[in-house]
Formats: C-alpha cells, sequence, structure tokens
C-alpha cells in the first residue's frame, strides 16, 4: 500500500482518478493548484504523484523545479496528448511515465501495481555498476571497454522511464540483450518481455501475431486470438528488425505509440494496451526511410531514446571477457572444461568478426568441439588471410566475383540486367565469398537472416 498525490485542477477528473487509486488499496490526497501541491508535499512525500500539466497558476513541470520535493517519488504526466515533446521532457525531467487522458482505469491500475521508488532503483543501478567496473558484466551483456560502459550508462538512465528506446546496431551485437537489460531493470520487470523478429513471421500473418484477430476474420481463424500487444500488456515488447514490418502495419504501431489503441484483425474494437516498445534494427534507419523500407513519421516516434551498439571489431578488448564467458557456458553443459592458448585470443582479436558476438560464440563452439583435450590452439579458430586484412578466412573461390584494382571483390555486371537478377548474382556471390555462411553473409550485405533464407530458398540453395 502506497500514498498518491493527484494534481489536477478539474475536480471530477480528481475525484474519478482518487477513486481508482483508492480502489487499488492506495491513500490519496488532491491538489487542484501548484500552490496546494507544494503545501502537500512539505506535509506528506508521495509514492507517487499524478501530475497535471496545465494547471490555474502554472505548469505542472515547475513542479520539477525543486528536485527535494520529487527525489524520491514516482512522478507520473497526465496529459491530452503523449505527444514526442512530452516523452522526450518526462524523461530529461525524471519522470517515470506519462498518462494520456481520458486516463483509462486499466493504464493506471498497471501503473500503479508497479510503483517502486527511485531510491530503490537507484540503489540497484549502483550495484549493477558496480559490479560491471569490477567484472565487465552488465547484466546479461559482457564488455569493459569504452563504448560497452557508454551503453550502461545509457541503458541505466532510461530504464526507469516509459520512454520508447530504438537499438541501432549490426547483426550479431546483441540488440535483444539490450532491450531485456532495459525491461529487468525497469518498474516492468515481473510482467512479460515478448521479443519479436519482423522478419522471422510471414507477411501474411505478421498483423494477426502483433495485434490478435476475431473468431472468423479469415479462413482459418477458428478462435479468437491474442496478439502480442495484449499477452505483453504491462511490460515490454521487442521489435527487432523494424524495418523489415510491412508499411501498412507500421501505420497500426504508430498509434499505439502515440494513444496506446489497436483493433484485433476483423475487429472494430479498440483494444487498449499498456505497453512499453523497444524497436530495433540492423539497418541506418534515414537510409530505410529514404527507400521507403521505414515510415519517417513512425521513426520520430521510434527514436524517442537511440542506443547505438558498437560492433565487435570496435571493442576487441573485449573479447577475452566473452570467450571465457562462452567457454564457462559449454563447460557447463559438457561438464569439462577448456582455455584457450594466449596465441589463440590474440588471434580472436585480430579477426574482423563481421557476425559479431554471434559468430564469436559459433566460432568458439565449433573450436570446442574439434580440439583435442583441455587446451583450444588457432588450428580451428577463423583467421584473416595475408594480404587480405578485412577478409575472413572462410572465402572461397566466386564464379562471379574478380578482383579489382583497388584489390577487392568486384562483381561484373552489364548495363540493363534487371535488378532481381543483379540482387541474385549479388547474394549468391557474396554467399560464396563468405564460403557459404549465412551469417557472414547477412552482416556483410546489411540484411536480416530471415531475408537471406528467403533468398536462398527462392534460388533453391
Amino acid at each position: 500500500m502506497g500514498h498518491a498525490l493527484i494534481v489536477e485542477d478539474d475536480e471530477d477528473s480528481a475525484q474519478m482518478l482518487a477513486s481508482l487509486v483508492k480502489r487499488e488499496g492506495h491513500s490519496v490526497a488532491t491538489a487542484a493548484s501548484l500552490a496546494a501541491a507544494r503545501r502537500f508535499l512539505a506535509m506528506q512525500l508521495p509514492d507517487v504523484l499524478l501530475l497535471d500539466l496545465n494547471l490555474p497558476d502554472g505548469n505542472g513541470l515547475e513542479l520539477f523545479e525543486d528536485s527535494a520535493l520529487v527525489a524520491d517519488t514516482e512522478v507520473v504526466l497526465m496529459t491530452g496528448q503523449a505527444s514526442l515533446e512530452t516523452s522526450i521532457k518526462a524523461l530529461r525531467l525524471g519522470a517515470a511515465d506519462y498518462l494520456v487522458k481520458p486516463v483509462s482505469p486499466q493504464h493506471l491500475k498497471s501503473l500503479l501495481s508497479r510503483l517502486i521508488r527511485p531510491s530503490k532503483l537507484l540503489a540497484e543501478l549502483a550495484e549493477i555498476t558496480g559490479q560491471w567496473r569490477e567484472t565487465g558484466r552488465f547484466g546479461p551483456l559482457i564488455g569493459a571497454s569504452e563504448p560497452m560502459q557508454s551503453v550502461y550508462r545509457q541503458i541505466a538512465r532510461v530504464a526507469s522511464t516509459s520512454v520508447t528506446v530504438f537499438i541501432q546496431g549490426e547483426s550479431g551485437t546483441g540488440k535483444e540483450l539490450v532491450a531485456r537489460s532495459v525491461h529487468d531493470l525497469s518498474r516492468r520487470r515481473e510482467e512479460p518481455f515478448l521479443a519479436v523478429n519482423c522478419g522471422a513471421i510471414s507477411p501474411h500473418l505478421i498483423e494477426s501475431e502483433i495485434f490478435g484477430h476475431e473468431r472468423g476474420s479469415f479462413t482459418g481463424a477458428e478462435r479468437q486470438h491474442q496478439g502480442f500487444f495484449e499477452r505483453a500488456h504491462g511490460g515490454t515488447l521487442f521489435l527487432d528488425e523494424i524495418t523489415e514490418m510491412p508499411l501498412n502495419l507500421q501505420v497500426k504501431l504508430l498509434r499505439v505509440l502515440e494513444n496506446g489503441t489497436f483493433m484485433r484483425v476483423g475487429s472494430t474494437q479498440l483494444q487498449q494496451t499498456d505497453t512499453r516498445i523497444i524497436a530495433a534494427t540492423n539497418q541506418d534507419p534515414a537510409e530505410a526511410v529514404t527507400r521507403g523500407a521505414l515510415r519517417e513519421d513512425l521513426l520520430y516516434r521510434l527514436n524517442v531514446f537511440p542506443i547505438s551498439l558498437p560492433p565487435l571489431r570496435e571493442r576487441a578488448s573485449d573479447i577475452p571477457l566473452l570467450a571465457e564467458r562462452f567457454l564457462d557456458e559449454m563447460g557447463r553443459e559438457e561438464h569439462t572444461s577448456k582455455r584457450l592458448t594466449p596465441e589463440a585470443v590474440r588471434l580472436l582479436q585480430a579477426y574482423p568478426w563481421p557476425g559479431n558476438v554471434r559468430e564469436l560464440r559459433n566460432a568458439l563452439q565449433r573450436a570446442w568441439v574439434m580440439a583435442h583435450g583441455a587446451v583450444i590452439d588457432e588450428e580451428w579458430l577463423p583467421r584473416v588471410p595475408h594480404g587480405s586484412p578485412s577478409a575472413p578466412t572462410a572465402a572461397g573461390p566466386s564464379r562471379a566475383v574478380t578482383g579489382g584494382e583497388s584489390g577487392g571483390p568486384h562483381l561484373d555486371i552489364c548495363i540493363g540486367t534487371p535488378l532481381s537478377e543483379v540482387e541474385r548474382q549479388l547474394i549468391l556471390a557474396t554467399f560464396d565469398y563468405c564460403g557459404q555462411h549465412k551469417e557472414r553473409t547477412a552482416a556483410m550485405l546489411g540484411i536480416s537472416m530471415k531475408t537471406l533464407y528467403n533468398r536462398l530458398k527462392e534460388y533453391k540453395l
């Protein structure tokens, strides 16, 4: 049970909110102005402050000017429209969440159920910060390099808020782990975390999977189906490879971000959802907008708090830590232990890792299987061949690739070749060049694994 202060000048709205708060077992007080709010705050510090922005004697944000008043209170802004500007202000000033008027009882109930004082969150963050400074581990993330420390600081800053996070990074850099870390440090940690790869769901099914459908809405819909937004209610929905989402669904996602509502397929009834969205892409968002893969207005709504993940080649100092973690996990699974020689560690740090952390783990898994005894040396590890400082070792001859004047691989294409044929030749040539290693191929081409699988299936490979 906690105490709530409602700062709202509309008496009917204030009483309605007070009734809802009392129903959840909390004590409550109401104030109709900034002056009255300051008097209540001076007498008793509430666990949650429901704060209207437009008050008779000023803007509700003025209460943040006296940080002592709200230092250990969960502040929730109430606004008529959840604009991008509101989200940014809420984050900058320290608000934990905001409610859109008219306030949904379901949203308010969810919010009250996850009350955590800011002081408790700060204590948890301090403990985790001490851990990564000592061990190089931040929850499921591993790395003590400066680029990763920057990522940790951003996660710690945004986790306690409700704003949308947009993670950018190459395939295999750990975007889902970042999303999971944000969720685990948030007030939503006790609620579901669902991860969805937008490129891994059939375009014919993705709308039903994300938003749900009604019985009989299409052939085979024999019962009502709850989509990811309903199943993640109160928690976090991670939308990976957002540029793979069809444009018509991006419009519907935009509506969810703006007012928290959606409709199931085959329904005309609006559904409310209280779900935090974290999106991710392995592509340049601006370039995706230019080529029509991502709506510009959706990018603005998603990109409230961007986090950019560094590729593994830019944090080679973290490779020994990552390798140790992966070998420990393999050792527990196989009930034995193996270690890398110093030369093997140096070789791993010199390799460019186009598939990033995922490729590193796969390479160590293979070396673990092939190595005899308790020591893993360089024999079964990938290495950069002579004269090609950035080329993967698995590169093989390609019937379509030739050397250019710069020494790099080139693909000869005749003018007038259909674009579909150009794409086919480029994918197959890159696939051969990468030794038919799918993760390297997808990383080099800048496409998702799902897209690559679909193309190779289409080419009957």
